[in-house]
């Protein structure tokens, strides 16, 4: 019995492409530039609201990097009638800030003057500052004390939350920038002036505390991770000249250093319409939908110049590269090989080729670790971003085995791939699953949402409807071409990470104990910035951006984000008693 269930899910999830399954899309233009994407689903009383901003790191330039990023906090600030109880004064103290800010970046440029001559040698260091720098930053903060209390802290979603909306948030990646919410369906005309308003005037309040949160969400997730600096420096090493060698949450001499003129530039060219795509999903009326999309949305003027494309194209490799490097975490083997931008014809091959090789019943899994024994897990992902793309492959070391060993068994099963056809079975295995998850991932109001944002911040929401038919089409020799063309010596850059030297834990926190193997030297790390920083301001900005950070649902997460919070209070409460 249980087989022929089997047999009727397998043959169902493969008719899923071929019954030529589509998302209902109604592609609309409004005048002044928006795109808008309807897709009518009337299953249950909800809508979800999104919009996509054509706009990542990608589009930033040195000195700016974070940028994209830092407007993902800064679109939640409200408006001259959201998030603030005094709206003229509001504006006032932000131009006051403002001139002061220039006193302070005219500061900045002295001691990066001192820095370069080697009279000081951290300019983020308090000991750097000038006189006149302490001077203007308590005048600074003056005014900041005073704008706080003008304002009304998330106002932004109480109103939603009120009215019973959910699931708010945004995400910025290399390519873009989106937005998305969801709300009963008699709601529609709240989303339409919330989502309006906040492009029409956006108030960019509390925009250097909002910098600094920023600058403390990257401590965390970049330099207070075991392999968080050596993976981004392993990036840099990758890209030659494409400006995905930056990450997405900027260099830490950026972050600091950009500037609210430079914000509102930027805001100014990649947040008008004509580089915004607007997306509904749920229980509405199209055409009484549009209507009021177009009353609201209409009110924002057309941008003045079109926002330049990315022109600066990936160099071609003519040889390896190599990355060694120590950290706290257990020996493994990490591979690059540059591949193809989304929607191109072989980004397809390599969906297919990541699941061939990727999980627990993939060929890297079965081969180093229950075949070979050289490894205790590996895997592989497949990433095409909006102008180029990367496959990643990489594995842990078996206590005994050496990475040069390990590496060599991933190249062994690539080789695989590329000299001997994939057996029928095997591949159709592949197809299901693909068939299977897309399936999920669209059948429910919201994944259809984000599936379209995603699509179309890549370029093209049509992929939703034509990436399954196109996979369903991958054959044995498409993989094997695809393999010999892109998984070669001189395409790759391979990271190797050795345990660092006394990275053990003799005399562990207690509080650690539960903690994963791979989240104790996050929480060690952690804990020694924490006892070694004296700046109680500076632990206050960490711990909020520590608490705006979804734990989820794993509660190992939620263990280990609950363990840095109650140190970061006791740091803090510490310091003040002083």
């Amino acid at each position: 019995m249980k087989r022929f269930l089997m047999s009727v899910v397998v043959a169902a999830t493969a008719a899923i492409p071929v019954l030529g399954q589509k998302i209902p899309v109604v592609e609309k233009q409004l005048p002044n530039g928006f795109k808008l994407l309807l897709v009518e689903r009337h299953e249950e009383p909800r809508i979800a609201g999104g919009w996509v901003a054509h706009v990542g790191s990608a589009n930033e330039r040195p000195g700016i990097t974070g940028i994209a990023h830092l407007f993902e906090h800064m679109m939640f600030k409200g408006t001259p009638t959201l998030g603030t109880k005094d709206a003229k004064r509001d504006l006032e103290i932000i131009g006051e800030q403002e001139k002061i800010r220039e006193l302070i970046r005219q500061e900045e440029s002295k001691m990066r003057t001192a820095l370069r001559r080697g009279e000081v040698t951290d300019i983020t260091s308090p000991e750097s500052r000038t006189d006149r720098y302490r001077e203007l930053e308590q005048e600074f903060k003056r005014l900041l004390e005073e704008q706080r209390t003008l304002l009304v802290k998330n106002e932004f979603d109480r109103i939603y939350t009120t009215a019973g909306a959910t699931k708010m948030n945004a995400f910025t990646t290399e390519d873009m920038t989106g937005y998305f919410i969801e709300v009963p369906s008699n709601k529609l005309e709240l989303w339409c002036w919330m989502e309006s308003e906040r492009l029409l005037r956006p108030v960019f309040r509390e925009f250097y505390a909002e910098r600094d949160v920023v600058f403390e969400e990257r401590r965390m997730r970049t330099e207070s991770t075991p392999t968080g600096k050596f993976a981004e420096q392993f990036n840099a090493m990758f890209w030659d000249a494409h400006p995905y060698n930056w990450p997405v949450i900027g260099w830490p001499s950026d972050i600091p250093a950009i500037s609210k003129k430079q914000a509102d530039e930027f805001y100014a060219l990649y947040y008008q319409p004509q580089n915004i795509t607007l997306i509904l999903v749920g229980d509405f009326k199209a055409d009484q939908a549009e209507k009021l999309v177009g009353e609201y949305f209409g009110r924002i003027p057309r941008g003045n110049q079109p926002p330049p494309e990315v022109t600066t194209l990936e160099i071609q490799s003519s040889a390896e590269k190599r990355y060694n490097a120590e950290a706290e975490v257990n020996p493994q083997v990490d591979i690059l090989w540059r591949t193809v931008a989304f929607g191109h014809k072989d980004s397809y091959v390599l969906e297919v080729i990541e699941q061939l090789l990727n999980g627990r019943t993939g060929r890297l899994y079965k081969g180093l670790v229950l075949g070979r024994q050289v490894a205790t897990d590996a895997g592989a992902a497949n990433r095409p971003m909006k102008w180029a793309g990367m496959f990643n492959a990489s594995a842990e070391a078996k206590d005994g085995k050496s990475l040069d060993e390990l590496e060599q068994s991933v190249y062994a099963e690539i080789e695989k791939l590329a000299t001997e056809p994939i057996p029928a079975d095997e591949l159709q295995k592949v197809k299901n699953n693909f068939a299977a998850a897309e399936y999920r991932r669209l059948t429910t109001t919201f994944g259809m949402l984000y599936q379209i944002i995603f699509s179309e911040g890549m370029g093209d929401w049509r992929e939703i409807n034509e990436s399954g038919p196109r996979i369903q089409a991958v054959t044995p020799e498409d993989i094997q071409r695809v393999v010999k063309k892109y998984f070669t010596k001189e395409n790759r850059a391979v990271a190797h990470f050795t345990r660092k030297p006394g990275s053990g834990g003799a005399g562990e926190d207690p509080d650690f104990a539960g903690l994963s193997a791979d989240q104790k030297p996050m929480a060690r790390q952690f804990t020694k910035r924490i006892t070694e920083t004296t700046d109680a301001a500076q632990l206050k900005a960490m711990l909020a951006g520590i608490q705006g950070q979804p734990a989820g649902t794993d509660p190992k997460r939620q263990q280990l984000q609950k363990i840095i919070v109650r140190k970061l209070e006791a740091r803090i409460a510490e310091l003040e008693k002083k």
